[in-house]
């Protein structure tokens, strides 16, 4: 796993500043402490900073091909280069290092931006072509690698894994985005293709994009999507065996490695699938790692060991406690901008757990979204069948004032919380899917938000995101509807951002078996029913899993990997959240209701509401202004 970055000429080809370049490239130095790389010619500059994985002697980047006409920087793994170096081969194209790097390299030359769909694995990388005078990039099809990029007034187009590569020089404006504002406080993170700043972008999954030397316009080319049409209906034993045989498959090509390898097992059912299908695959005890939590409410390190001494896997873990709020002020310099997921915090941990015994650790992430996972999952189709019973008509009037006078009960028992609920049954079905997943509601952000902020806005809201999604959905289907919008929203903006950027501030690389394509794509053509029966999600792949793990790993409730923030914000926190929040950071950037941030430190360290959430995404935003400087 690496780093990489790159300046390029697009209008004339001045030469490149090479101290630059390389300030660009040293600031992903965690990506890749191995080694270091420049290529520089006339108008393109490529850095790599390398973590060494396979064939540790060679492979060193940027790369050129044997002719030099094609020049190469890339992050990532494609695990079947070994196939696709014999189909080169074939075509007479020779070799002369045994890495991927160079696979990519001479399948852009035999079958140019066509190369990406050959490709499985997980990659960004950015390749010059010197005969064709322009500059290719891609990213791969789920968006496990990351990959940013902007076009300067002077013509300047410069990229890097991180966006922090990218705010090192000096011409890029930092002017921040208000529509990514929104977005970030309506979902948590700003989703592809946004950046916090204007005019800054990340790569899309499943997109490539083409320049060519002297061109005045270019446009992303989406080269992927997933596919929702369920095939035929199949018998649910002959479904769980060849998943079984699919997940084995996927985990076995990811196990290939120079370096030691081990597994993430947080107890759930996706991690310990995983290191289930390990075990089976090696000939030595699997080295496991996980994090625990002193509340038991969020600890599942039990249900860890117990998968941990029944595949007999060398586990090590670890606790978290609340003065792990140190680690705020690092997390923003992690991320670039604000990114309100508790579970970083644990997240970074366990990375720096499992460095302690490997450098390559597979992880169970992207279960939940191709396989409904979620208990959002299940309540949208439950409020889906009352939508298709009402007409909206009748149910925005009646549940929307059922929503606005059922109390706020965050105190009471689930069963009695139904305000969310009636709240949700008055909306559409988009806009009851967005309201389930946002981190702040509507109304909280709009009492949140300015005047200023609420003026540049001039109307536009998060939800838009989805309605791009929705518009372009490969189905009609209610569950898979929303799955679709998981795996381009959730997915890479939050979940794959966070162990990217957490896995590789210890040097770490992170392979995910069930986000590999072709899985992906295969359970995506599954019947609905087979991923949610009745209230149980992932049925199939539960079903798949019982001669494998015991019923309560399988059949417990989820948990997920959260940290009591709740707690923290009224007890050992307590202090630090006022003077965060009330602090001139957040005052000076005016863009909050001053007056609404006291009122939540109140409601909540009062204990009258939880309002966790935005104090969190607040905190998260006061870190990033005092990280961007």
């Amino acid at each position: 796993m690496c780093g990489i970055v790159g300046i390029f000429d697009i209008r004339e080809k001045r030469e490149i500043n090479r101290e630059l370049l390389s300030r660009m490239n040293e600031t992903q130095f965690h990506r890749g402490p191995d080694e270091g790389g420049l290529y520089i010619e006339q108008g393109l500059g490529f850095g790599h900073r390398r973590l060494s994985i396979i064939d540790l002697t060679s492979g060193q980047q940027p790369m050129a091909s044997r002719d030099k006409n094609a020049i190469l920087t890339y992050n990532g793994e494609v695990y079947n280069f070994i196939e696709l170096r014999h189909e080169l081969e074939s075509l007479g194209y020779g070799f002369d290092t045994h890495c991927d790097t160079e696979v990519i390299l001479y399948a852009w030359q035999a079958w140019g931006e066509s190369c990406v769909s050959k490709l499985r694995g997980m990659f960004a990388f950015a390749l010059w072509d010197r005969d064709r005078q322009c500059l290719f990039l891609a990213r791969d099809r789920l968006g496990v690698k990351p990959l940013y990029y902007a076009e300067l007034a002077d013509g300047q187009f410069i990229f890097g894994s991180e966006l922090k590569a990218l705010t090192q020089h000096p011409e890029l404006p930092k002017v921040m985005d208000p529509s990514a504002v929104e977005d970030y406080f309506g979902f948590g993170y700003i989703p592809d293709p946004k950046t916090i700043y204007k005019n800054v972008y990340k790569l899309e999954p499943g997109f490539c994009l083409t320049i060519k030397h002297g061109s005045q316009t270019y446009q992303p080319r989406q080269y992927w999507d997933v596919n929702f049409n369920p095939g035929a209906v199949q018998d649910e034993r002959a479904i769980a065996d060849e998943l079984i045989e699919r997940l084995r498959e996927a985990v076995k090509i990811r196990m290939v490695a120079d370096v030691p390898l081990g597994a993430f097992l947080s107890g759930g059912v996706d991690s310990s699938a995983i290191v289930a299908m390990m075990s089976g695959l090696s000939p030595a005890p699997v080295n496991t790692c996980s994090i625990s939590f002193g509340d038991p409410a969020f600890n599942e390190s039990k249900f860890a060991a117990q998968v941990a001494e029944r595949y007999r896997t060398q586990h090590r873990v670890e606790q978290v406690d609340p003065d792990d709020f140190s680690l705020l002020e690092q997390l923003a310099g992690l991320y670039d901008e604000p990114y309100a997921d508790s579970s970083a915090l644990p997240t970074y941990r366990v990375c720096e757990l499992a460095k302690k015994q490997v450098t390559v650790v597979l992880s169970g992430d992207g279960g939940d979204e191709s396989l409904a996972g979620y208990r959002r999952h299940r309540w949208h189709v439950y409020e889906e069948s009352v939508r298709s019973r009402l007409p909206y008509s009748v149910r925005k009037p009646m549940f929307g004032l059922l929503g606005q006078v059922y109390p706020k009960a965050d105190w009471a028992p689930k069963i009695f919380r139904a305000k969310s609920t009636f709240e949700s049954l008055a909306r559409d079905s988009i806009e009851g899917y967005f309201h389930s997943v946002s981190v702040l509601s509507n109304q909280t952000r709009n009492l949140l938000f300015g005047e200023q902020l609420k003026s540049d806005l001039q109307g536009y809201q998060a939800i838009e995101v989805f309605k791009k999604h929705i518009a372009k959905a490969p189905t009609d289907n209610p569950l898979s509807m929303v799955q679709y919008l998981d795996l381009k929203t959730y997915l890479p903006g939050d979940i794959l951002t966070k162990v990217d950027r957490a896995s590789m501030a210890h040097a770490l690389e992170v392979r995910v078996p069930l986000l590999d394509h072709k899985l992906v794509e295969w359970m995506a053509g599954l019947q609905p029913k087979m991923k949610l029966n009745g209230r149980e999600g992932k049925y199939i792949f539960k079903k798949a899993l019982e001669n494998y793990l015991p019923d309560d790993i399988l059949y417990r409730p989820k948990m997920g990997f959260s940290v009591p923030l709740s707690a923290w914000f009224k007890g050992p926190l307590k202090d630090k959240v006022k003077s965060a929040l009330l602090g001139e950071n957040i005052q000076q950037c005016g863009l909050f209701n001053q007056d609404f941030i006291q009122h939540i430190i109140n409601q909540h360290q009062s204990g009258l509401r939880d309002y966790s959430s935005p104090i969190w995404s607040l905190l998260m935003f006061d870190a990033f202004l005092r990280n961007a400087g």
